[in-house]
């Protein structure tokens, strides 16, 4: 099963145009309609390239938790096929690097607290609507992997953000509400908040790839 997954994953990306939405999207969450602005494809193209992206598992697609009326296709990022082949895309430049989500008690935190390990250029956190503080369950899977909040309190987005930041969505909320005159890129990572410990893990876990490959492409810039 494993190497008939291969396979299918090898066999989707070989082809140009299915290789460019891949590139598309090595560090940009992206809608249909910007994916077909970034890479030059028609809608009714880009569709077939995308369903048989979809059936070998290296895109997928994300009904938005903000504008159910939307939708956004995403790297598989656990598989490492898909995490190698995607182009290393220079990241927008910009003095400080800050993460957004609607609470800034979870997603935007771990971000952070992500990019921090792993670089010393300047980061931050905030909150559309932050909440009164941190979600305990966000500290706790910090705390497993060594990490804690670099803040004690959510932040609100209108007092952090500053001309020259380099701004992430990490929900699909804050994207919406804010828009691409504000958010340079878009990360739709599902709310952990409804659910328990291991939702909360498993968006640490989908962040931290992302943030690697933010980080690097940052250092390269």
């Amino acid at each position: 099963m494993i190497e008939l997954n291969r396979m299918e994953v090898l066999g989707a990306l070989a082809e140009p145009s299915r290789l460019a939405i891949v590139d598309a999207l090595a560090l940009d969450d992206l809608s249909p309609k910007e994916l077909s602005a970034r890479t030059g494809q028609q809608p009714s193209l880009l569709a077939h390239h995308l369903a048989w992206l979809e059936k070998a598992e290296v895109v997928r697609r994300r009904r938005s938790d903000g504008d159910a009326r939307r939708s956004y296709f995403t790297l598989a990022w656990d598989n490492p096929i898909v995490a190698a082949t995607a182009a290393q895309t220079l990241a927008p430049e910009g003095a400080r690097v800050v993460f957004v989500c609607s609470a800034n008690s979870a997603r935007s935190q771990f971000a952070a607290s992500l990019f921090a390990r792993r670089t010393s250029l300047p980061v931050a956190s905030a909150g559309t609507v932050p909440a009164a503080r941190v979600h305990p369950l966000a500290t706790a899977a910090l705390a497993s992997e060594g990490l804690a909040p670099l803040t004690s309190r959510p932040q609100p987005a209108s007092e952090v953000l500053r001309d020259g930041d380099v701004v992430i969505a990490v929900c699909d909320q804050a994207f919406e509400e804010m828009g691409r005159d504000v958010i340079d890129l878009h990360w739709s990572i599902p709310d952990p908040a409804p659910g328990g410990p291991a939702e909360f893990t498993k968006a640490l876990n989908t962040i931290n790839p992302r943030v690697a490959r933010l980080a690097d492409a940052l250092t390269i810039g």
